[in-house]
């Protein structure tokens, strides 16, 4: 019987061939281990960049109102306040809604202004506390079932109280 001759690559007598070819699968697995490690930390760190990038801001959305003239509760004597309101709302559509209702915001906005006395809004705290009620006051909603603005702060352009 004609004895079968060696693959090329093996050798039977000293194996030196065989640990070759371990050595050479070792370096390719240790190659393609370090290879995807590699492009998985520089993928993490590209997202992760991306995701530090300054925030997209909206530009704000301001509507001025007309000149607001009020008495004001008495205290000693008959004192007014003359005031200019800007409003800053979230979007272009708040500003249709505002609009629509003009007369309505007037309204709540008169009503409030002549509940106050002199000494409550004179001072600084005593505006931004003001500012706050008109921003709340104008948000409630127009009529039954309705939604609410989106009046984030009411400025006050001119103040004038006499």
């Amino acid at each position: 019987m004609a004895s079968r001759p060696n693959k090329p690559g093996k050798e039977t007598n000293d194996g030196k061939a065989e640990k070759k070819s371990g050595k050479a699968k070792l370096v390719i697995i240790i190659s393609t281990v370090l290879l995807l490690v590699g492009a998985g930390g520089g993928a993490a760190w590209y997202y992760a960049r991306g995701s530090n990038a300054a925030p997209v801001t909206k530009t704000p959305v301001f509507l001025s109102l007309e000149t607001f003239t009020v008495n004001l509760e008495p205290e000693n004597s008959d004192q007014h306040l003359q005031t200019n309101l800007t409003l800053k709302v979230g979007d272009d559509e708040a500003v249709n809604t505002i609009k629509l209702h003009m007369p309505e915001v007037r309204n709540r906005v008169l009503l409030l202004l002549s509940s106050k006395t002199a000494s409550q809004v004179a001072s600084v705290e005593g505006k931004r506390k003001l500012a706050s009620e008109l921003a709340a006051e104008i948000n409630q909603p127009f009529g039954e079932g309705g939604k609410g603005q989106a009046v984030e702060s009411v400025l006050f352009t001119s103040f004038v109280i006499q």
